[in-house]
């Protein structure tokens, strides 16, 4: 199974027993804001807003909220202006931990940040240090009760996906990044349904925490950094065993 695989699983479960609407949306908003900024208003030519409407979409984000994200983007409302930056460090059990964030105050997000990893039992590491144990992929999830792998790779591996994998109840469809629209609109041509679709950062290797006590610090931590305000996505590379996670979760 892969590093991905492994993570969004133990993610999915979290998100169950998690669901934060209200600073999920502010989040996206400030992605929306700056992706706009970043590229323009026109979605069918700046995929980063393609992407980040996407999400919000997905996450039911009132249609009032996206247009009004945008609008700051564009300058037509007033709004902040967010620097983009990224942490490195380890968590317990020397877990690489990859963090960005979207900020208003570099001062204020960097304290937070180092305040996370301290009371969390970790530490921040130098530009670079975890980065390289990452890559950025094209991921889309569906679940095993809406298609068969036979159907996938007749769409996704011929429209442009690297690999297909089956993780429990779901398949995991993994791409370069540059491929990603091509084979989430293969996918939507051919009539299938999806649980999720974005591009993200993927483990190349996982650390696996059998320890309860462990694990519970390294979820403590992921969890702390997810919480922050200012965090857009963190990535790690922990896997922990579903027996143990279910406990903790």
């Amino acid at each position: 199974m892969s590093g991905h695989s492994k993570f969004a699983n133990i993610k999915h479960k979290k998100a169950k027993t998690d669901v934060k609407r209200g600073k999920t949306f502010t989040k996206i908003g400030k992605e929306i804001m700056v992706a706009t900024k970043e590229g323009g208003k026109d979605i069918d030519f700046n995929p980063r807003l393609r992407l980040a409407v996407d999400k919000a979409k997905a996450a039911n984000m009132p249609k009032d909220n996206i247009d009004k994200a945008i609008k700051k983007g564009a300058g037509e409302l007033d709004g902040v202006e967010f620097f983009e930056i990224t942490y490195e460090g380890y968590a317990p059990e020397g877990v690489a931990v990859l963090i960005e964030a979207l900020t208003d105050n570099k001062n204020r997000t960097a304290a937070s940040v180092r305040s996370n990893f301290t009371k969390g039992g970790g530490n921040l590491g130098e530009p670079g240090s975890v980065n390289w144990m990452f890559e950025r992929k094209g991921v889309i999830e569906c679940l095993t009760s809406n298609t068969t792998e036979e159907q996938l790779m007749d769409v996704a591996l011929e429209s442009g996906a690297d690999d297909i994998e089956e993780n429990g109840d779901r398949f995991t469809i993994l791409m370069d990044q540059t491929k990603y629209h091509d084979v989430k609109k293969a996918i939507e041509d051919a009539g299938i349904k999806y649980e999720s679709s974005e591009i993200t950062m993927v483990p190349k290797n996982l650390i696996e925490v059998t320890d309860e006590g462990k694990a519970q610090k390294v979820l403590h931590l992921f969890e702390a950094l997810e919480d922050n305000e200012d965090v857009q996505n963190v990535y790690a590379n922990f896997d922990i065993p579903d027996e143990i996670l279910e406990k903790l979760l």
